[in-house]
């Protein structure tokens, strides 16, 4: 009777555990999915973002974010309008119209999913028209956080979407011309004291379109040893102004469409060979290349061009 009682207990405990097992295997095959929001979604279920949805609406970009996918999205906050609003001198998304805004927000969106773990120094190209055939460049620098464009920092990250992710931001990032590009970044410091000095910032901040060849401080640097002169203070504006305009081009040239051969600027003439690496007037070399803005491109060399 013993022996009997403990068998079907046997029995009892074994068919518990094969149920559980059973169980936990049907969990497995057919787990339960959850549906994550859109980016207008988790935008429009946020307060924070209430004017960037409303700036979406009027630009008639909902459907268009809404049908794309791995997009990254940096949001600026209510905050950061009003701030805008303020620099602008109008009181709302009312006073701005959809052409206005269109290329604003597209700026602000990436056609690529980046996390914050992802995130590095550097160009990353946005969904915002530039003045050629490339869209326009964000300048992303990791410093004490993250930066777009030296000025508006990186505040909340990784809000996950089920059609890409967002970065909440605590400033609106607006277009760059070639002077903003130069601006933005520290390696160009000094060509952007000459820019102004020279009282070329307003020319080239205009319609455009232009095509800069930007040398790096270091070039500068290399520059005043080679004249016997401490930096641009040196420099009066007559001698500023020829040399700035030697590395300009009229139109949005980019990479792909530069050939070997004699190129026109703003003042004379420099030569061109396309190889390996691209390079002017036998010896400077164009170190990176296509950095798209509003009115132009830029392009980064190793020197300073001298005009003969």
């Amino acid at each position: 009777m013993k022996t009997q009682l403990k068998k079907s207990a046997y029995l009892f405990v074994l068919s518990v555990v094969l149920f559980a097992s059973f169980t936990s295997c049907k969990e497995d095959e057919d787990p339960v999915v959850v549906q994550q929001k859109s980016i207008v979604e988790t935008a429009s279920s946020n307060s924070d973002f209430s004017i960037l949805v409303q700036a979406l609406q009027k630009a008639d970009l909902v459907t268009t974010i809404n049908n794309s996918t791995n997009l990254t999205v940096f949001a600026p906050t209510n905050s950061a309008f009003n701030a805008l609003f303020t620099k602008l001198g109008v009181t709302g998304i009312n006073d701005l119209s959809k052409e206005t805004l269109t290329p604003i927000l597209l700026y602000h969106v990436l056609g690529q999913k980046i996390t914050s773990s992802q995130i590095q120094n550097g160009y990353v190209y946005t969904l915002s028209p530039g003045a050629g055939a490339k869209t326009q460049a964000l300048y992303i620098k990791i410093d004490g956080g993250v930066k777009l464009n030296k000025t508006s920092k990186v505040v909340i990250p990784d809000i996950m979407t089920s059609n890409g992710i967002i970065h909440a931001i605590d400033q609106v990032i607006l277009p760059n011309t070639v002077v903003d590009i130069a601006s933005n970044n520290g390696d160009f410091s000094i060509l952007v004291e000459a820019v102004v000095k020279a009282d070329l910032a307003g020319t080239l901040s205009g319609a455009g379109p232009f095509t800069v060849f930007a040398p790096t401080n270091a070039a500068f640097q290399a520059l005043f040893t080679t004249l016997g002169v401490t930096g641009i203070k040196d420099l009066t504006k007559e001698q500023l102004t020829p040399i700035l305009l030697y590395h300009v081009v009229s139109g949005n040239v980019l990479s792909s469409q530069l050939q070997s051969g004699d190129v026109s600027t703003l003042n004379g003439k420099f030569k061109v060979a396309v190889g390996t690496q691209v390079t002017i007037n036998d010896n400077v070399k164009v170190v990176a290349v296509d950095v798209q803005g509003s009115n132009g491109a830029v392009h980064v060399i190793d020197k300073v061009l001298l005009p003969k």
